[in-house]
């Protein structure tokens, strides 16, 4: 959710689940978020998860085209600020390169030579930094290599991706860094129209969906989407997955022991500590949510990250606990929003989870840096260093 700086939140370094507890507890799943401003008049906060699952589900009450007023600025036309038939034609359009022959696809030929490069450089030493050598490397590689981006460029990529991300935060280097990725994507794009090569770029430039094709501005709009929203989300959400095991010492012993374990590690992770923790919709009409009436044009954060900690849907909720019941979370939305990429997500996780425990024998945290492994921020959450030993091979 992109807003302006509030007064009260350190937007890299908050820890809010507490405040968000509270106001689940004390009764009120939608507040009134008074330190946050969306737009004209009072902007909304939906905590609880049966709320959040119904606003997201219900596209024509609570509508995503506020996401063009903000994040928008700096990705240009966006799928999620799109609503109704039209974001249905898009959606399916690019939907279309993300099938599960291209996932296939990118398992063995990208994702698993790039995490074992990554391991390369790092198990002859015995010690290294989880989030400088590996996580924040990782996605971002990986997607760059979908995209027909170089690799030896990734690195680039990432600081765009982190200074769109935050572009609201800082305007002026969020819109230099979106204009240079669109100045380096171009020459890709353009080739892949001359001679499309059947990569997933190719597949962007040339579907059609009911003779519709993707406009300079919405392609470069999604791929702007999807380079900072593929690499930076899901390098959050493996330093959480790794912050997890990490402080677990029992989990971690049984995954080294039972790969099996991954997928629901990767799915409480989620739950307990996705990187995103909010969407951001607008009131078509005036409505209610959980009897807090609602006007029309105000803007509502769907707080996805309280409503997964619910503890009315998951007991104690704040804790990080395998064997749960197998239940829905909000982590990559729901409803005709819910995110495109998720499957991919997934896919890294549980490669770049399983190729670790394969690599990195005694993985355990450095006891002399312990205290640099934090989990952090307001809209974004992930661990700032995740400092570890392991048995040098």
């Amino acid at each position: 959710m992109a807003v302006e700086q509030g007064p009260a939140i350190d937007w890299l370094q908050a820890q809010p689940y507490e405040a968000w507890a509270r106001a689940r507890d004390g009764g009120c799943p939608v507040i009134e978020a008074n330190d946050i401003t969306m737009g004209p008049g009072a902007t909304y906060q939906v905590l609880g998860y049966q709320e959040a699952d119904a606003v997201l589900r219900d596209d024509k009450t609570f509508a995503s085209y506020i996401n063009m007023r903000h994040i928008g600025e700096f990705m240009g036309e966006l799928i999620v600020g799109m609503d109704g038939d039209e974001h249905r034609t898009y959606r399916n359009l690019v939907a279309k390169a993300f099938r599960a022959s291209q996932l296939d696809k990118w398992d063995n030929s990208l994702v698993r030579p790039i995490i074992n490069d990554l391991i390369d450089a790092i198990a002859p030493l015995g010690r290294a930094d989880l989030v400088d050598a590996v996580t924040s490397r990782y996605p971002i590689q990986v997607i760059c290599g979908i995209a027909g981006v170089p690799l030896e460029d990734a690195a680039q990529f990432a600081q765009w991706a982190e200074q769109i991300n935050t572009g609201p935060l800082a305007p002026e280097r969020g819109h230099a860094a979106s204009q240079a990725m669109v100045d380096y994507l171009r020459p890709l794009v353009e080739a892949r129209r001359e001679n499309p090569c059947g990569d997933f770029l190719s597949d962007l430039v040339h579907a059609e969906v009911d003779g519709h094709q993707l406009s300079d501005e919405r392609l470069y709009g999604f791929l702007r989407l999807l380079l900072p929203a593929g690499g930076e989300t899901t390098f959050r959400v493996m330093g959480n997955a790794l912050y997890a095991l990490l402080t677990h010492p029992d989990v971690l012993a049984a995954a080294y022991a039972d790969r099996e374990l991954i997928p629901e590690i990767i799915e409480e992770t989620l739950r307990w500590e996705t990187s995103v923790t909010m969407v951001s919709r607008i009131a078509t009409t005036d409505t209610e949510i959980a009897g807090c009436p609602v006007a029309a044009g105000s803007p509502v954060g769907v707080v996805t990250g309280s409503a997964n900690r619910d503890d009315s849907r998951w007991p104690d909720g704040a804790e990080w606990t395998l064997g749960r019941p197998v239940q829905h979370h909000l982590a990559f939305g729901t409803g005709p929003h819910q995110c495109l990429g998720m499957h991919l997500a997934r896919l890294e996780l549980r490669v770049g989870l399983d190729t670790i425990l394969d690599r990195l024998a005694n993985l355990r945290l450095d006891p002399e840096r312990a205290d640099e492994a934090v989990i952090e921020g307001y809209a974004f959450r992930g661990p700032r260093s995740l400092p570890v030993l392991f048995d040098p091979s």
